[in-house]
């Protein structure tokens, strides 16, 4: 490797080059940062004409690091933190907030909860640009350069953070047309002979207290979706019963779809998360969103609390 001159184009060369090497692709590499495929190659391949070394091994399916394109990359990574740190501290002193926060939620979740906070999010901060990507999927934030995921899951993954949003209630309801073909269960052991909509993020088993006395019931049945909203319509369709969370059930039950039953029994929480990257709040706007976030869901819960009260 040779010396050279200052080149000014060195720093986005070091920037497309630590991208190439995170998302493990050129193409993960344009995503993230918002430029073609076409111009990421030609970067990396000027960056490697100008240090007169070969960085990356590339094949059709995938590219891997050279001894030298790992040396190289490890300083390219600080110089890439540091730059990330100091525009979060230029951004932190604007009097307005400002940027883009790329956001992942599941779908159910995101059109009855996330979307409806989000839209009063953006009239307070009209400067800040939203990102919204509702799906299912566990997405890997990290390499889909996502801000913050909004989960009903604990963590899972150490090279995350996360903060509690809130916990919701959860009830077991089904449609008045079940119940009137297979009864009403009045006991957890009822609840066995019963057929169940599951959802496939969580277990196969319900556990329900009352009391100092816990049950555990296995759920089985024809039906199961990764999907929420799909659920609860398998639900109200008379397919089986369900655990559901109460801001879901509860305006289908005043409505006469759903009736929840077992009420004298406490189901297990789904507690909400914000999950992030490392470093991610040191943006204001980020934690702006949190915050309010947390204040959203805290009035919502205390005000569907009461109208069930």
């Amino acid at each position: 490797m040779t010396s050279h001159e200052y080149n000014p184009l060195l720093f986005l060369w070091w920037r497309v080059f630590a991208q190439v090497v995170e998302q493990g692709s050129l193409s993960g590499a344009a995503k993230h940062i918002g430029l073609s495929r076409a111009v990421v190659s030609y970067h990396i391949k000027k960056l490697e004409a100008h240090l007169e070394v070969r960085l990356l091994n590339r094949s059709t399916r995938s590219i891997s690091l050279t001894e030298e394109g790992e040396a190289y990359y490890q300083s390219c990574k600080v110089i890439a933190d540091q730059a990330n740190t100091a525009n979060k501290q230029i951004e932190n002193m604007k009097s307005e907030p400002m940027g883009l926060i790329r956001i992942t939620c599941p779908v159910n979740a995101g059109l009855e909860t996330i979307v409806p906070a989000l839209n009063e999010f953006k009239r307070l901060y009209p400067k800040i640009e939203l990102d919204v990507m509702l799906t299912d999927e566990i997405v890997n934030i990290i390499n889909q350069g996502i801000d913050l995921a909004i989960r009903g899951a604990p963590l899972v993954d150490s090279g995350l953070q996360a903060t509690k949003l809130c916990v919701l209630k959860t009830c077991l309801c089904g449609s008045v047309e079940y119940f009137n073909k297979y009864g009403r269960p009045e006991t957890p052991a009822d609840l066995s002979s019963h057929d169940w909509v599951m959802y496939k993020p969580q277990k196969k088993v319900l556990h329900l207290n009352k009391g100092s006395r816990s049950f555990s019931i296995e759920m089985k049945g024809s039906i199961t979706t990764n999907n929420a909203s799909a659920r609860t319509a398998f639900i109200e369709g008379g397919h089986g019963i369900g655990r559901v969370p109460t801001y879901d059930a509860w305006p289908k039950v005043k409505q006469g779809s759903l009736e929840t039953v077992l009420d004298d029994y406490q189901f297990s929480d789904i507690t909400i998360y914000g999950v992030f990257p490392p470093g991610a709040t040191d943006s204001k706007k980020v934690r702006l969103l949190l915050d309010f976030l947390k204040a959203y869901f805290d009035k919502k819960i205390r005000n569907l609390e009461q109208s069930i009260l």
